[in-house]
């Protein structure tokens, strides 16, 4: 049950921990439609030090079209294109240092997503690279709208762990993000001053019905007040929301040394109901709100380092 996998010296690299990598005559980046041996992957991605991934492909579209304008690197009449678009699997688009990822829902799907983007980014070279993950969540005792920085992603049992069955064995990995990242990024919220925004635990299930207490799934074997006190045991226990992709993000990013941080904004107090009730148009604002918070991150390290080597 110990963690075995030990986390990179260099934390400036993309750290790959796999021999049998070294030994391939090419790397076939196959959810990606991507490969070492058809593009020259440290070309297309070599200058990438930001990376944001999230659920769906049109977040993850309008994301960068969003950082595209604030970074004044948009282009006339551009579409920005799916770099992916020779599969359906996942979508990816590019501007400036930025690259934006959809991963699917749950677990399963990120980590595929993952594999693959470490790879690629350990291909192209790139160094000083930091990954957000920005998405939707269900909060506890929060209100709606709410942006929540993950502190640590727990289990359903409120422990801070993520686990890996390899080769029939369970593999514990600690699933800490980047104390100092979530702190630049409350400040960030703080400096927007447009919406409430917390650092807290995030509770990662393995679905979105059962697993996160919910009344309103096909089935249900458990009392309201079961489910209401359950919700209660993890806010006690520091969980400020709920989502299913935070824990295996978590692990992998710190396994290969990125600077890594979950921002996920509530759509409900899951205390006082499981079904959305806002407004498409309210909820379309709130889903705005984690890539306004990046935006303004990302806009700002850049000012930075332009600042600094200006």
């Amino acid at each position: 049950m110990e963690q075995k996998d030990e986390k990179p010296n260099c934390s400036s690299s993309v750290y790959v921990h796999n021999p049998h990598l070294d030994v391939l005559k090419e790397d076939v980046l196959y959810h990606f439609n991507l490969g070492t041996g058809t593009h020259n992957l440290q070309e297309m991605f070599g200058d990438v030090k930001f990376v944001c991934v999230g659920g769906s492909p049109w977040r993850m579209k309008s994301f960068i079209q969003y950082i595209a304008t604030e970074l004044g690197m948009e282009a006339p009449n551009s579409d920005y294109p799916n770099i992916c678009a020779g599969t359906d699997r996942y979508a990816m688009y590019k501007v400036g240092p930025v690259l934006s990822v959809s991963h699917g829902m749950g677990i399963p799907s990120i980590a595929i997503m993952l594999h693959e983007l470490i790879k690629l980014l350990h291909h192209a070279r790139c160094t000083d690279v930091t990954v957000v993950r920005i998405g939707t969540s269900g909060g506890i005792g929060l209100e709606p709208g709410t942006v929540v920085i993950t502190k640590q992603s727990v289990d359903a049992t409120f422990l801070p762990r993520f686990e890996q069955v390899t080769l029939g064995k369970t593999v514990v990995r600690n699933t800490d993000l980047d104390p100092r990242l979530a702190e630049e990024l409350l400040r960030c919220g703080g400096e927007l001053g447009q919406f409430e925004t917390v650092i807290g635990n995030t509770m990662c299930t393995l679905d979105f019905y059962e697993g996160q207490a919910r009344l309103d799934g096909a089935f249900c074997s458990y009392t309201e007040k079961d489910k209401h006190d359950y919700l209660t045991k993890a806010r006690e226990a520091g969980v400020c929301n709920i989502e299913m992709e935070s824990s295996v993000f978590a692990a992998m990013c710190k396994l290969s040394g990125l600077r890594a941080a979950v921002v996920c904004v509530t759509l409900l107090d899951r205390l006082k109901g499981d079904q959305l009730s806002s407004s498409q148009e309210v909820l379309h604002s709130y889903q705005l709100r984690p890539q306004m918070l990046v935006g303004s991150y990302i806009k700002k390290q850049l000012k930075g380092q332009i600042g600094t080597h200006g």
